[in-house]
Protein backbone atom coordinates (compact mmCIF):
# COMPACT_ATOMS: atom_id res chain seq x y z
CA UNK A 1 0.00 0.00 0.00
CA UNK A 2 1.10 3.43 -0.93
CA UNK A 3 -0.39 7.09 -0.60
CA UNK A 4 1.19 9.86 -2.06
CA UNK A 5 -0.02 13.68 -1.21
CA UNK A 6 0.84 16.69 -2.07
CA UNK A 7 -0.11 19.82 -0.35
CA UNK A 8 -0.01 23.90 -0.80
CA UNK A 9 -1.32 26.43 1.43
CA UNK A 10 -2.93 29.36 0.03
CA UNK A 11 -2.25 31.60 2.35
CA UNK A 12 1.51 30.89 2.40
CA UNK A 13 0.96 29.16 6.16
CA UNK A 14 3.23 26.07 7.34
CA UNK A 15 1.24 23.25 5.42
CA UNK A 16 3.52 20.14 7.38
CA UNK A 17 1.22 19.38 10.02
CA UNK A 18 -2.44 19.12 7.27
CA UNK A 19 -0.04 16.86 5.48
CA UNK A 20 0.95 14.78 8.16
CA UNK A 21 -2.27 14.42 9.99
CA UNK A 22 -3.56 12.99 6.50
CA UNK A 23 -0.81 10.46 6.04
CA UNK A 24 -1.65 9.21 10.15
CA UNK A 25 -5.11 9.17 8.98
CA UNK A 26 -4.75 6.97 5.65
CA UNK A 27 -2.09 4.71 8.39
CA UNK A 28 -4.82 3.44 10.61
CA UNK A 29 -4.19 -0.29 11.26
CA UNK A 30 -1.21 -0.55 9.16
CA UNK A 31 2.69 -1.19 9.88
CA UNK A 32 3.94 2.05 7.12
CA UNK A 33 6.86 4.00 6.28
CA UNK A 34 6.48 7.49 6.02
CA UNK A 35 8.08 10.68 3.91
CA UNK A 36 7.86 14.23 3.53
CA UNK A 37 9.21 15.73 1.48
CA UNK A 38 9.50 19.70 1.06
CA UNK A 39 11.30 22.12 -1.01
CA UNK A 40 14.44 22.42 1.36
CA UNK A 41 14.27 18.95 2.87
CA UNK A 42 13.41 15.48 2.78
CA UNK A 43 12.75 12.93 5.57
CA UNK A 44 11.85 9.61 5.89
CA UNK A 45 11.03 7.27 9.01
CA UNK A 46 9.12 4.68 10.71
CA UNK A 47 6.62 6.69 12.84
CA UNK A 48 4.52 10.07 12.07
CA UNK A 49 5.86 11.55 15.31
CA UNK A 50 10.21 11.29 14.35
CA UNK A 51 8.73 13.13 11.31
CA UNK A 52 6.59 15.88 13.19
CA UNK A 53 10.39 16.48 15.37
CA UNK A 54 12.01 17.72 12.70
CA UNK A 55 10.58 21.14 12.13
CA UNK A 56 9.92 21.66 8.91
CA UNK A 57 8.22 24.48 7.55
CA UNK A 58 6.71 25.15 4.67
CA UNK A 59 3.85 26.36 2.63
CA UNK A 60 4.28 23.63 0.34
CA UNK A 61 4.81 19.64 1.06
CA UNK A 62 4.46 16.44 -0.16
CA UNK A 63 3.83 13.28 1.96
CA UNK A 64 3.40 9.33 1.99
CA UNK A 65 2.43 6.60 3.49
CA UNK A 66 3.78 2.84 2.55
CA UNK A 67 3.83 -0.82 3.53
CA UNK A 68 6.81 -1.00 2.20
CA UNK A 69 10.16 1.08 3.10
CA UNK A 70 11.42 3.77 0.33
CA UNK A 71 11.98 3.08 -2.95
CA UNK A 72 16.01 3.34 -3.39
CA UNK A 73 17.69 5.45 -6.51
CA UNK A 74 15.83 8.48 -8.19
CA UNK A 75 12.64 8.31 -6.30
CA UNK A 76 12.94 11.70 -5.20
CA UNK A 77 15.38 14.54 -6.48
CA UNK A 78 16.48 17.27 -3.74
CA UNK A 79 17.67 20.54 -5.26
CA UNK A 80 18.53 23.97 -3.59
CA UNK A 81 14.69 25.11 -2.98
CA UNK A 82 12.87 22.21 -4.93
CA UNK A 83 12.31 19.02 -4.90
CA UNK A 84 11.27 16.51 -7.71
CA UNK A 85 9.09 13.39 -6.53
CA UNK A 86 8.43 10.58 -9.20
CA UNK A 87 6.11 7.35 -9.15
CA UNK A 88 5.73 4.50 -10.98
CA UNK A 89 7.67 3.21 -13.58
CA UNK A 90 9.08 4.56 -17.06
CA UNK A 91 9.78 1.88 -19.15
CA UNK A 92 11.58 3.62 -22.37
CA UNK A 93 13.04 5.47 -24.17
CA UNK A 94 13.71 8.09 -21.80
CA UNK A 95 14.26 6.20 -18.21
CA UNK A 96 13.06 8.70 -15.33
CA UNK A 97 16.64 9.04 -14.12
CA UNK A 98 17.58 10.55 -17.16
CA UNK A 99 15.16 13.22 -16.72
CA UNK A 100 15.98 13.84 -13.43
CA UNK A 101 19.45 14.23 -13.80
CA UNK A 102 18.77 16.81 -16.15
CA UNK A 103 16.50 18.80 -13.52
CA UNK A 104 19.70 18.25 -11.07
CA UNK A 105 21.73 19.89 -13.69
CA UNK A 106 19.41 22.88 -15.23
CA UNK A 107 16.63 22.87 -12.41
CA UNK A 108 16.08 26.97 -14.43
CA UNK A 109 14.53 24.35 -17.31
CA UNK A 110 12.99 22.16 -15.17
CA UNK A 111 9.35 23.16 -17.08
CA UNK A 112 11.36 22.00 -20.25
CA UNK A 113 12.35 19.03 -19.18
CA UNK A 114 8.93 17.38 -17.39
CA UNK A 115 7.39 18.09 -20.44
CA UNK A 116 9.80 15.93 -22.19
CA UNK A 117 9.40 13.14 -20.18
CA UNK A 118 5.75 13.40 -20.88
CA UNK A 119 6.03 13.66 -24.20
CA UNK A 120 8.57 10.93 -25.06
CA UNK A 121 8.64 8.61 -21.85
CA UNK A 122 6.76 5.08 -22.18
CA UNK A 123 5.38 4.71 -19.01
CA UNK A 124 2.98 4.05 -16.00
CA UNK A 125 3.86 7.53 -13.57
CA UNK A 126 3.20 10.24 -11.66
CA UNK A 127 5.42 13.39 -10.85
CA UNK A 128 5.22 16.17 -8.58
CA UNK A 129 7.43 18.77 -8.53
CA UNK A 130 7.66 21.14 -5.45
CA UNK A 131 8.74 25.04 -4.76
CA UNK A 132 8.08 27.16 -2.43
CA UNK A 133 4.41 28.81 -3.22
CA UNK A 134 4.21 26.58 -6.04
CA UNK A 135 3.70 22.95 -7.26
CA UNK A 136 3.62 20.96 -10.45
CA UNK A 137 2.39 17.73 -11.05
CA UNK A 138 2.22 15.22 -14.46
CA UNK A 139 0.47 12.14 -15.18
CA UNK A 140 1.54 9.62 -18.12
CA UNK A 141 -0.47 10.06 -21.59
CA UNK A 142 -2.95 7.06 -20.76
CA UNK A 143 -3.60 7.43 -17.29
CA UNK A 144 -2.29 4.03 -15.85
CA UNK A 145 -1.04 5.62 -12.57
CA UNK A 146 -3.70 7.05 -10.35
CA UNK A 147 -3.53 11.26 -9.64
CA UNK A 148 -6.30 13.07 -8.34
CA UNK A 149 -6.32 17.14 -7.55
CA UNK A 150 -9.09 19.59 -5.76
CA UNK A 151 -8.92 22.82 -4.08
CA UNK A 152 -10.90 24.59 -1.34
CA UNK A 153 -10.28 28.35 0.18
CA UNK A 154 -7.59 26.86 2.38
CA UNK A 155 -5.31 24.60 0.31
CA UNK A 156 -5.09 23.03 -3.35
CA UNK A 157 -3.91 19.07 -3.24
CA UNK A 158 -2.68 16.64 -5.66
CA UNK A 159 -3.00 12.83 -4.54
CA UNK A 160 -3.10 9.60 -5.57
CA UNK A 161 -6.08 8.32 -4.21
CA UNK A 162 -9.37 10.58 -3.31
CA UNK A 163 -9.44 9.76 0.68
CA UNK A 164 -6.82 11.83 1.44
CA UNK A 165 -8.24 14.97 -0.49
CA UNK A 166 -11.63 14.35 1.17
CA UNK A 167 -9.60 14.51 4.93
CA UNK A 168 -8.28 17.69 3.60
CA UNK A 169 -11.98 19.16 3.34
CA UNK A 170 -11.76 18.75 -0.92
CA UNK A 171 -15.19 16.82 -1.64
CA UNK A 172 -15.72 16.39 -5.22
CA UNK A 173 -11.72 15.88 -6.34
CA UNK A 174 -11.02 15.54 -9.95
CA UNK A 175 -9.35 12.89 -11.71
CA UNK A 176 -5.87 14.05 -13.47
CA UNK A 177 -5.87 14.69 -16.93
CA UNK A 178 -3.70 12.36 -18.69
CA UNK A 179 -0.59 13.71 -20.68
CA UNK A 180 -1.02 17.25 -18.59
CA UNK A 181 1.49 19.18 -16.95
CA UNK A 182 -0.32 21.43 -14.60
CA UNK A 183 0.84 24.26 -12.02
CA UNK A 184 -0.88 25.52 -8.70
CA UNK A 185 -0.10 28.13 -7.07
CA UNK A 186 -2.11 30.64 -4.47
CA UNK A 187 -3.98 31.50 -7.32
CA UNK A 188 -5.16 27.95 -8.21
CA UNK A 189 -4.74 25.79 -11.19
CA UNK A 190 -3.62 25.84 -14.82
CA UNK A 191 -3.27 22.77 -16.88
CA UNK A 192 -1.63 22.61 -20.24
CA UNK A 193 -1.87 19.30 -22.44
CA UNK A 194 1.87 18.07 -23.60
CA UNK A 195 0.75 14.46 -25.06
CA UNK A 196 -2.66 13.63 -24.95
CA UNK A 197 -4.50 11.07 -27.91
CA UNK A 198 -5.11 12.74 -30.93
CA UNK A 199 -8.34 11.77 -32.89
CA UNK A 200 -7.12 11.69 -35.94
CA UNK A 201 -8.14 10.11 -39.37
CA UNK A 202 -8.45 6.62 -40.44
CA UNK A 203 -4.99 4.74 -41.06
CA UNK A 204 -5.53 2.40 -44.66
CA UNK A 205 -5.34 -1.01 -43.64
CA UNK A 206 -6.03 -4.28 -43.94
CA UNK A 207 -7.06 -6.97 -41.42
CA UNK A 208 -3.70 -9.07 -42.00
CA UNK A 209 -1.65 -5.79 -42.13
CA UNK A 210 -3.06 -4.61 -38.67
CA UNK A 211 -2.57 -7.86 -37.21
CA UNK A 212 0.85 -7.69 -38.49
CA UNK A 213 1.58 -4.86 -37.07
CA UNK A 214 -0.52 -5.09 -33.77
CA UNK A 215 1.55 -8.42 -32.81
CA UNK A 216 4.98 -6.12 -32.94
CA UNK A 217 3.34 -3.70 -30.98
CA UNK A 218 2.34 -5.88 -28.41
CA UNK A 219 5.13 -8.02 -28.33
CA UNK A 220 7.03 -4.90 -27.68
CA UNK A 221 4.84 -3.63 -25.06
CA UNK A 222 5.15 -6.53 -23.29
CA UNK A 223 8.65 -6.88 -23.72
CA UNK A 224 9.44 -3.53 -22.45
CA UNK A 225 7.06 -4.07 -19.27
CA UNK A 226 8.93 -7.07 -17.85
CA UNK A 227 12.63 -6.29 -18.86
CA UNK A 228 13.72 -5.81 -14.90
CA UNK A 229 11.68 -9.45 -14.04
CA UNK A 230 11.52 -13.19 -15.13
CA UNK A 231 8.41 -14.08 -13.41
CA UNK A 232 5.04 -12.27 -13.43
CA UNK A 233 1.90 -13.12 -12.84
CA UNK A 234 -1.07 -12.82 -15.13
CA UNK A 235 -4.72 -12.02 -14.58
CA UNK A 236 -6.15 -14.82 -16.01
CA UNK A 237 -10.03 -15.80 -17.52
CA UNK A 238 -9.55 -18.31 -20.54
CA UNK A 239 -10.46 -15.51 -22.73
CA UNK A 240 -8.53 -14.08 -25.70
CA UNK A 241 -6.96 -11.15 -23.84
CA UNK A 242 -5.32 -12.61 -20.98
CA UNK A 243 -4.49 -15.56 -23.20
CA UNK A 244 -2.41 -13.42 -25.53
CA UNK A 245 -0.78 -11.81 -23.29
CA UNK A 246 0.12 -14.44 -21.34
CA UNK A 247 0.94 -16.74 -24.17
CA UNK A 248 3.22 -13.73 -25.95
CA UNK A 249 4.94 -13.31 -22.16
CA UNK A 250 5.87 -16.92 -22.21
CA UNK A 251 7.32 -16.75 -25.63
CA UNK A 252 9.73 -14.09 -24.00
CA UNK A 253 11.21 -16.02 -21.66
CA UNK A 254 9.17 -15.92 -18.23
CA UNK A 255 8.35 -17.76 -16.43
CA UNK A 256 4.17 -17.12 -16.28
CA UNK A 257 1.29 -17.80 -13.61
CA UNK A 258 -1.54 -17.51 -14.34
CA UNK A 259 -3.97 -16.51 -11.60
CA UNK A 260 -7.88 -17.15 -11.96
CA UNK A 261 -10.16 -16.04 -9.27
CA UNK A 262 -14.06 -16.73 -9.43
CA UNK A 263 -17.25 -17.59 -7.63
CA UNK A 264 -17.63 -21.00 -6.96
CA UNK A 265 -19.16 -23.55 -9.88
CA UNK A 266 -18.99 -20.95 -12.73
CA UNK A 267 -18.40 -22.28 -16.44
CA UNK A 268 -15.47 -19.98 -16.81
CA UNK A 269 -13.07 -21.83 -13.96
CA UNK A 270 -13.07 -24.95 -16.18
CA UNK A 271 -12.86 -22.91 -19.37
CA UNK A 272 -9.62 -21.47 -17.52
CA UNK A 273 -8.23 -24.98 -16.67
CA UNK A 274 -8.50 -26.00 -20.45
CA UNK A 275 -7.08 -22.58 -21.75
CA UNK A 276 -4.03 -23.42 -19.11
CA UNK A 277 -3.18 -26.52 -20.47
CA UNK A 278 -3.51 -25.76 -24.25
CA UNK A 279 -0.95 -22.67 -23.52
CA UNK A 280 0.95 -25.16 -20.97
CA UNK A 281 1.34 -22.85 -18.49
CA UNK A 282 0.51 -23.17 -14.51
CA UNK A 283 -2.61 -21.77 -13.38
CA UNK A 284 -3.63 -21.37 -9.74
CA UNK A 285 -7.53 -21.19 -8.91
CA UNK A 286 -9.24 -19.64 -5.97
CA UNK A 287 -12.92 -20.14 -5.86
CA UNK A 288 -15.08 -17.92 -2.99
CA UNK A 289 -18.71 -18.10 -1.46
CA UNK A 290 -21.13 -15.67 -1.17
CA UNK A 291 -19.18 -15.11 2.62
CA UNK A 292 -16.37 -14.55 0.91
CA UNK A 293 -18.14 -11.41 -1.20
CA UNK A 294 -19.72 -10.08 2.43
CA UNK A 295 -15.91 -10.20 3.90
CA UNK A 296 -14.21 -8.40 1.05
CA UNK A 297 -16.66 -5.93 -0.51
CA UNK A 298 -16.56 -3.71 1.89
CA UNK A 299 -12.51 -3.14 1.45
CA UNK A 300 -12.94 -3.32 -1.95
CA UNK A 301 -15.52 -0.64 -1.86
CA UNK A 302 -13.48 1.48 0.03
CA UNK A 303 -10.34 1.02 -2.44
CA UNK A 304 -12.00 1.97 -5.19
CA UNK A 305 -14.11 5.08 -3.77
CA UNK A 306 -17.02 5.05 -5.41
CA UNK A 307 -20.15 3.68 -4.65
CA UNK A 308 -20.45 2.02 -8.03
CA UNK A 309 -21.86 -2.10 -8.17
CA UNK A 310 -20.71 -2.71 -11.24
CA UNK A 311 -17.07 -1.25 -10.49
CA UNK A 312 -17.44 -3.34 -7.11
CA UNK A 313 -18.20 -6.50 -9.05
CA UNK A 314 -14.97 -6.20 -11.21
CA UNK A 315 -12.60 -4.96 -8.52
CA UNK A 316 -13.64 -8.18 -6.80
CA UNK A 317 -11.65 -10.42 -9.01
CA UNK A 318 -8.95 -7.64 -9.02
CA UNK A 319 -8.62 -8.05 -5.28
CA UNK A 320 -8.56 -11.72 -4.80
CA UNK A 321 -5.91 -11.95 -7.59
CA UNK A 322 -4.23 -9.22 -6.83
CA UNK A 323 -4.43 -11.11 -3.34
CA UNK A 324 -2.89 -14.00 -4.35
CA UNK A 325 -0.08 -12.81 -6.47
CA UNK A 326 1.01 -11.27 -3.19
CA UNK A 327 0.73 -14.60 -1.77
CA UNK A 328 3.11 -15.73 -4.07
CA UNK A 329 5.26 -13.95 -4.31
CA UNK A 330 4.52 -12.35 -7.23
CA UNK A 331 4.77 -9.26 -7.37
CA UNK A 332 4.46 -7.72 -11.31
CA UNK A 333 0.88 -8.91 -12.90
CA UNK A 334 -0.09 -8.07 -16.21
CA UNK A 335 -3.67 -7.88 -17.05
CA UNK A 336 -5.70 -7.77 -20.55
CA UNK A 337 -7.32 -4.28 -19.47
CA UNK A 338 -7.82 -1.62 -22.31
CA UNK A 339 -8.68 -4.23 -25.04
CA UNK A 340 -12.22 -4.23 -24.99
CA UNK A 341 -11.87 -0.38 -25.47
CA UNK A 342 -9.27 -0.09 -28.08
CA UNK A 343 -10.70 -3.13 -30.77
CA UNK A 344 -14.04 -2.86 -30.40
CA UNK A 345 -14.88 -5.70 -26.90
CA UNK A 346 -18.65 -4.59 -26.45
CA UNK A 347 -21.73 -5.53 -27.71
CA UNK A 348 -22.97 -1.61 -27.34
CA UNK A 349 -20.20 -0.97 -30.24
CA UNK A 350 -21.93 -3.29 -32.93
CA UNK A 351 -24.99 -1.81 -31.90
CA UNK A 352 -24.28 1.53 -32.54
CA UNK A 353 -22.69 0.74 -35.62
CA UNK A 354 -25.93 -1.08 -37.01
CA UNK A 355 -27.27 2.15 -35.92
CA UNK A 356 -25.40 5.18 -36.59
CA UNK A 357 -22.98 4.16 -38.24
CA UNK A 358 -18.67 4.24 -38.82
CA UNK A 359 -18.00 7.48 -37.48
CA UNK A 360 -20.17 7.67 -34.45
CA UNK A 361 -19.18 4.49 -32.96
CA UNK A 362 -15.33 5.83 -33.87
CA UNK A 363 -15.77 8.96 -31.78
CA UNK A 364 -18.07 6.58 -28.75
CA UNK A 365 -14.41 4.17 -28.63
CA UNK A 366 -12.72 7.26 -28.55
CA UNK A 367 -13.99 8.53 -25.63
CA UNK A 368 -14.39 5.30 -24.26
CA UNK A 369 -10.29 5.18 -24.53
CA UNK A 370 -9.49 8.71 -23.57
CA UNK A 371 -12.27 7.98 -20.07
CA UNK A 372 -10.56 4.65 -19.44
CA UNK A 373 -8.50 5.95 -16.86
CA UNK A 374 -11.41 7.15 -14.81
CA UNK A 375 -13.32 3.99 -15.94
CA UNK A 376 -11.20 1.23 -15.09
CA UNK A 377 -7.24 2.16 -14.35
CA UNK A 378 -8.04 3.85 -11.35
CA UNK A 379 -10.32 0.80 -9.96
CA UNK A 380 -7.73 -1.37 -10.64
CA UNK A 381 -4.24 0.15 -10.04
CA UNK A 382 -5.75 1.17 -6.06
CA UNK A 383 -7.00 -2.64 -5.80
CA UNK A 384 -3.52 -3.96 -6.42
CA UNK A 385 -1.35 -1.68 -4.96
CA UNK A 386 -3.01 -2.28 -1.93
CA UNK A 387 -1.12 -5.29 -2.05
CA UNK A 388 2.30 -3.67 -3.23
CA UNK A 389 1.80 -5.61 -6.89
CA UNK A 390 2.63 -4.22 -9.65
CA UNK A 391 -0.31 -4.38 -12.32
CA UNK A 392 1.61 -3.84 -15.77
CA UNK A 393 -0.62 -3.26 -19.07
CA UNK A 394 0.30 -4.19 -22.02
CA UNK A 395 -2.49 -2.21 -24.03
CA UNK A 396 -1.90 0.68 -22.40
CA UNK A 397 1.31 1.32 -24.03
CA UNK A 398 0.65 5.08 -25.48
CA UNK A 399 2.50 4.15 -29.55
CA UNK A 400 -0.30 0.95 -29.31
CA UNK A 401 -3.54 2.85 -27.84
CA UNK A 402 -2.41 5.24 -30.79
CA UNK A 403 -2.74 2.99 -33.71
CA UNK A 404 -5.84 0.98 -32.42
CA UNK A 405 -7.51 4.25 -32.44
CA UNK A 406 -6.77 4.89 -36.21
CA UNK A 407 -7.14 1.09 -37.01
CA UNK A 408 -10.46 1.25 -39.60
CA UNK A 409 -13.79 -0.21 -38.08
CA UNK A 410 -13.87 -2.99 -40.54
CA UNK A 411 -10.38 -4.34 -38.58
CA UNK A 412 -12.65 -4.27 -34.77
CA UNK A 413 -16.48 -5.08 -35.48
CA UNK A 414 -18.54 -6.11 -38.19
CA UNK A 415 -22.27 -4.16 -38.35
CA UNK A 416 -24.10 -7.74 -37.76
CA UNK A 417 -25.72 -9.06 -34.13
CA UNK A 418 -23.23 -12.05 -34.19
CA UNK A 419 -19.96 -10.39 -34.64
CA UNK A 420 -17.19 -12.11 -32.18
CA UNK A 421 -15.42 -8.67 -32.29
CA UNK A 422 -12.27 -7.65 -31.65
CA UNK A 423 -11.33 -8.83 -34.82
CA UNK A 424 -8.18 -7.86 -35.30
CA UNK A 425 -7.06 -9.18 -32.07
CA UNK A 426 -8.24 -12.57 -32.45
CA UNK A 427 -6.13 -12.78 -36.15
CA UNK A 428 -2.99 -11.65 -34.22
CA UNK A 429 -3.84 -14.54 -31.60
CA UNK A 430 -4.43 -16.77 -34.56
CA UNK A 431 -1.40 -15.67 -36.01
CA UNK A 432 1.07 -16.45 -33.26
CA UNK A 433 -0.63 -20.12 -32.74
CA UNK A 434 -3.07 -19.85 -30.20
CA UNK A 435 -5.69 -22.88 -30.37
CA UNK A 436 -8.95 -21.88 -32.40
CA UNK A 437 -10.74 -23.02 -29.18
CA UNK A 438 -9.20 -19.28 -27.80
CA UNK A 439 -9.08 -17.18 -31.09
CA UNK A 440 -12.72 -17.51 -30.87
CA UNK A 441 -13.99 -17.30 -27.37
CA UNK A 442 -16.88 -15.12 -26.68
CA UNK A 443 -16.20 -12.09 -24.98
CA UNK A 444 -17.73 -12.11 -21.41
CA UNK A 445 -17.81 -9.37 -19.17
CA UNK A 446 -15.66 -10.46 -15.76
CA UNK A 447 -18.58 -9.19 -13.58
CA UNK A 448 -21.00 -11.83 -15.09
CA UNK A 449 -18.76 -14.32 -15.99
CA UNK A 450 -17.39 -14.54 -12.42
CA UNK A 451 -20.06 -14.82 -10.46
CA UNK A 452 -19.55 -11.66 -9.00
CA UNK A 453 -22.12 -9.62 -10.04
CA UNK A 454 -25.02 -12.48 -8.91
CA UNK A 455 -22.95 -12.80 -5.88
CA UNK A 456 -23.02 -9.16 -4.78
CA UNK A 457 -27.20 -9.00 -5.71
CA UNK A 458 -27.55 -11.68 -3.42
CA UNK A 459 -25.56 -10.27 -0.03
CA UNK A 460 -27.34 -7.11 -0.85
CA UNK A 461 -30.84 -8.80 -0.89
CA UNK A 462 -30.15 -11.16 2.53
CA UNK A 463 -30.06 -7.08 4.21
CA UNK A 464 -33.20 -6.44 2.03
CA UNK A 465 -31.19 -3.95 -0.02
CA UNK A 466 -30.76 -3.73 -4.05
CA UNK A 467 -27.15 -4.16 -5.17
CA UNK A 468 -26.58 -0.50 -5.46
CA UNK A 469 -27.97 0.36 -2.35
CA UNK A 470 -25.81 -2.12 -0.82
CA UNK A 471 -22.85 -1.20 -2.41
CA UNK A 472 -23.81 2.84 -1.42
CA UNK A 473 -24.11 1.70 2.19
CA UNK A 474 -20.73 0.42 2.50
CA UNK A 475 -19.32 3.83 0.58
CA UNK A 476 -21.19 5.90 3.18
CA UNK A 477 -19.94 4.15 6.15
CA UNK A 478 -16.09 4.26 4.65
CA UNK A 479 -16.66 8.21 4.26
CA UNK A 480 -17.78 8.62 7.09
CA UNK A 481 -15.23 7.18 9.16
CA UNK A 482 -13.66 9.02 11.50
Amino acid sequence: MKVTVAVLDKKGDNVVDRTLGVLNDLSVGQVCNFGLISPKKAVFEKNIGLLRRQGIDSSTATGFVSSKPRATGYEFLQLDDAALVFEGRVYSPTPRKVVMEQVAKEPQHCERLLQTLLSNADGDYMFLMLKEGWIAAGRDPVGVQPLYFGENQDVAVFATNKEALWKLGIENPGSFPPGNLAYVNSSGFQFKAVKTLPYAEVTALTLDEAAKKLQLLLEESIRRRTRDVNEVAVAFSGGLDSSLVAYLASKLGLKVTLLHVSMENQAETEEAIVASDKLNLPIEIDLFKDSDVEMALPQVVALIEEADAVKAAVGLPFYWTAEKAAEEGLNVMLAGQGADELFGGYQRYVAELCRDGVEAVRKTMFGDVAGIHMSNLERDLKITGWFDVELRLPFAWVDLVEFALNLPIECKIEPKADTLRKLVLRKVALNVGLPLSMVDKPKKAVQYSTGMNNAIKRVAKKQGKTANEYVNELFQSFRNKP
